[in-house]
């Protein structure tokens, strides 16, 4: 299997979204806030959804085209399988498309993971090998995605719980590699970083120094539950069921002051809270987006 070109490889420029949100923090539009969504005055800048409960017609085409005209979306896949070793889907590829056409979302993104292997298609982001080899296949398969749908993609870093020993480099540095040679961008997941170093033993600090700031297109956070192994060890899961711990509200404000305020998710897919607890932890996530600007103010001040 013959190596990535070493080029970056930009996108061009006019497949670009024209704007991004002015007010930087989001909510997933999931199904039980469809109707509280569109009847409340939120202070929101996005929605984030998943393009693979929206492919055909139906209901659910009625609430995501009213939360348009409220807000800015954002299409994040998970169904792509962008790491296993066949291309893409082009049925799948070509109902995503259709969405982007129809929605016009500023970002658009899917999983460094993969879930799909000849006609089986499984329900779970399954981690990849740190090899060349698998970035070499990864790398195919975005390229082709973001050639069929004419748009730069984001791709999101995996939370894992088990590690390969195989591996030929860290993840930072995956990613890294990965948005160099291709030209997509990085979802930098702030809960998946820390899950993922606690479960791991590594600074999950020294990850986000090392990701390139210009590649950072979206942060997402979530809350994480403790999981107890048959050996009495401890594992975190990212479970996207609990509000946000203190420990991930921290790293990201590490991660703001190095990307700035770009989009970020509060993500929660399970256990659904009331909406207004959601829009609480957005409202806590803007404050620190204002926090690390008002430092930086200051200091340029001084």
């Amino acid at each position: 299997m013959g190596h990535i070109s070493s080029q970056n490889k930009p996108i061009d420029k006019t497949s670009l979204p024209a704007h991004l949100p002015i007010e930087p923090v989001g909510i997933g539009l999931r199904h039980p806030y469809y109707e509280e969504i569109l009847d409340t005055e939120l202070n929101l800048g996005w929605l984030e959804v998943h393009p693979e409960n929206y492919f055909g017609q139906g209901a659910h085409h009625k609430f995501l085209k009213a939360a348009r005209e409220k807000f800015q979306l954002s299409l994040h896949g998970v169904g792509l399988s962008l790491g296993s070793s066949q291309a893409v889907s082009t049925d799948h590829l070509s109902r995503f498309k259709e969405l982007i056409e129809e929605y016009k979302p500023f970002n658009i993104s899917d999983h460094a993971s993969w879930s799909a292997s000849g006609n089986a298609h499984l329900n779970d982001l399954l981690p990849l090998p740190y090899t060349q080899e698998t970035l070499d296949t990864l790398s195919r398969n975005v390229e082709r995605t973001q050639e069929f749908l004419g748009r730069k993609i984001l791709v999101e870093n995996p939370s894992t719980y088990v590690a390969f020993e195989g591996n030929e480099m860290h993840e930072d540095e995956f990613m890294n590699r990965l948005a160099f040679s291709t030209g997509c961008g990085i979802l930098l997941d702030i809960n998946n970083i820390y899950v993922q170093a606690q479960n791991h033993g590594f600074d999950a600090y020294s990850y986000i120094d090392t990701i390139r700031i210009d590649y950072v297109g979206e942060m997402h956070l979530a809350g994480h539950s403790e999981r107890e192994t048959d050996n009495g060890e401890i594992i975190l899961v990212d479970t996207h069921s609990k509000p946000v711990k203190d420990d991930v509200w921290s790293l990201y404000e590490h991660a703001i002051k190095r990307f700035g305020a770009v989009p970020t998710l509060i993500e929660w897919d399970q256990d659904f809270p009331p909406l207004s607890q959601l829009v609480a932890e957005a409202d806590k996530a803007r404050a620190k987006i204002h926090k690390v600007q008002n430092q930086r103010h200051a200091h340029a001040a001084e």
